[in-house]
């Protein structure tokens, strides 16, 4: 079940159920370690003990079908957006995956480590998942749990003894787009994200998703602005213009890299963004 005794600081299981097992100690759960390994910089203290979740096979799967994705929570963001660019209908989150941090990080940081470090507010994967309206199953000794994620999210902090170990996201007649803005002296970390999608429609606008994330400590959709564009012409000044007067449903988190005033500020150009993407892969359909 493991590469290392029972009273090893640090174990490597090959099965879901030997990572549970695992836990306790004071280890932690450690894929990419990205996050992790940075907690000097933070002036945080690294982990003294951990549980590699690497050599798990069942979290390093992809499953594509006719009406889901299926996505094992230890795949690395390359070999996602490597693996769903074939899928139209994913573009959006094939673009997060390909444009967060770095090349190296990209190939190393995993999806579930992406989604379950709750102190990490840039995150560009949650925000698209968010707008996809994809679930994850979380799997403890008692058994598993299945949410949506905005519950996840919201639990994330306070979850404890378990571990995340797959998306799946529905498949359907929709596009995706995801936009960022990064600023130089922020690093890879953007000062804010958005993410929608949208059904397939001739003339309006159905079933708009659209996430925001980075403006505040955990992403949100943006129901306001999703009930303003529901059924609407497509008009990209009219949508820019219901962002504009909607950006007071967010509260901006003032950060080294930006103020909170200046996260909400550049939404409505995020909006835009995205619609304009949406509008390009609408016209390149079969």
């Amino acid at each position: 079940m493991t590469e290392a005794n029972s009273g090893s600081d640090v174990l490597r299981p090959i099965t879901i159920a030997g990572a549970l097992d695992a836990l306790g100690g004071g280890r932690q759960i450690m894929a990419g370690a990205t996050w992790l390994m940075r907690a000097p910089v933070r002036g945080e203290a690294p982990p003294k003990a951990a549980v590699l979740i690497g050599s798990i096979p069942e979290l390093q799967q992809i499953s594509i079908g006719q009406d889901q994705v299926t996505l094992g929570a230890g795949v690395t963001h390359t070999k996602l957006a490597e693996a769903l660019a074939g899928v139209p209908a994913l573009k959006g989150l094939v673009t997060a995956a390909s444009r967060a941090a770095n090349p190296p990080i990209r190939a190393v940081a995993t999806l579930g480590g992406n989604l379950c470090t709750a102190a990490f507010a840039a995150g560009d994967l949650s925000p698209q998942l968010l707008a996809l309206d994809a679930r994850v199953t979380y799997a403890t000794k008692d058994g598993t749990q299945d949410m949506d994620m905005s519950q996840f999210l919201a639990a994330r902090g306070n979850l404890s003894g378990g571990l995340l170990t797959r998306v799946r996201i529905p498949l359907g007649n929709f596009r995706s787009a995801h936009a960022r803005l990064p600023l130089r002296k922020a690093g890879d970390y953007p000062v804010a994200i958005v993410s929608a999608r949208m059904d397939q429609n001739e003339s309006l606008m159905r079933r708009v998703r659209i996430a925001v994330g980075s403006v505040e400590a955990t992403p949100r959709r943006w129901s306001g602005l999703e009930a303003a564009l529901e059924g609407q012409p497509y008009d990209l000044k009219a949508i820019a213009d219901s962002a504009g007067s909607l950006t007071n449903e967010f509260t901006g988190r003032d950060g080294v890299e930006a103020d909170g005033w200046y996260r909400t500020k550049v939404l409505p150009a995020l909006v835009r963004q995205v619609f304009e993407d949406l509008s390009m892969q609408f016209a390149e359909r079969p």
